[in-house]
């Protein structure tokens, strides 16, 4: 098994991607991107070769000489090849279909809205300043979170489904750290709040947390 994870340390879509890897307890070495040093090393000749969208994460499987990008793909991509270790997709179609739904629901509808070239754009093109950029992602996290705290009101018990981890608690962790980051008020979602409490004591969320990685600042 010879796995590397292209990541930088605050990324919402590399941190899905180390939380999946932890839960199926598979070894990995991390490569680190920076993305604001050196403007920016997703840029360089060498990782566009990886992944043309000059984005993180990468995930490189040497054993089966494959390059994967997109974060939710890469999760779904270790759910099947490892189909005999933790899985984060349920059995059953609906089930996936409604584990996908809150997935996508922050992976596709939000967490792009706040990300760093989407920030950096408003800044250099809008002259939105720090304050204009967070009050921009709260809006955002704010009408995510409602919608999704409604959902998980009929699914959620210690996690979003149930008792059982799944690819929509792999999504939500980071998005809750982001909430946290940009001073969202996280007593308006009691339930999502609950289940990131509970995440936060499961050792595959802690090794994968921004501030447990070797490249954090």
């Amino acid at each position: 098994m010879a796995l590397k994870l292209y990541s930088y340390w605050r990324s919402s879509a590399s941190y899905r991607v180390r939380i999946a890897l932890n839960i199926k307890g598979l070894d990995y070495t991390l490569q680190p991107v920076h993305l604001v040093k050196d403007g920016g090393q997703q840029h360089s000749d060498n990782y566009a070769d990886l992944n043309p969208a000059n984005l993180v994460p990468t995930l490189v499987d040497d054993d089966e000489d494959v390059i994967l990008n997109q974060s939710l793909a890469i999760c779904e991509y270790l759910d099947e090849k490892y189909p005999n270790l933790p899985q984060l997709l349920p059995e059953h179609a609906l089930d996936r279909a409604r584990v996908r739904t809150v997935a996508m629901d922050i992976a596709c509808d939000v967490q792009p809205l706040a990300n760093l070239r989407v920030l950096n754009y408003l800044a250099s093109e809008y002259g939105v300043d720090q304050g204009g950029k967070a009050t921009w992602a709260k809006h955002w996290i704010n009408k995510c979170f409602a919608t999704v705290e409604k959902r998980l009101q009929n699914t959620a018990a210690d996690y979003c489904f149930g008792f059982t981890l799944s690819l929509a608690d792999v999504c939500l962790m980071p998005q809750v750290y982001n909430a946290h980051r940009f001073g969202v008020d996280m007593s308006q979602f009691p339930t999502i709040q609950r289940i990131a409490e509970n995440l936060a004591e499961l050792e595959a969320f802690k090794r994968a947390a921004p501030e447990n990685q070797p490249d954090a600042e």
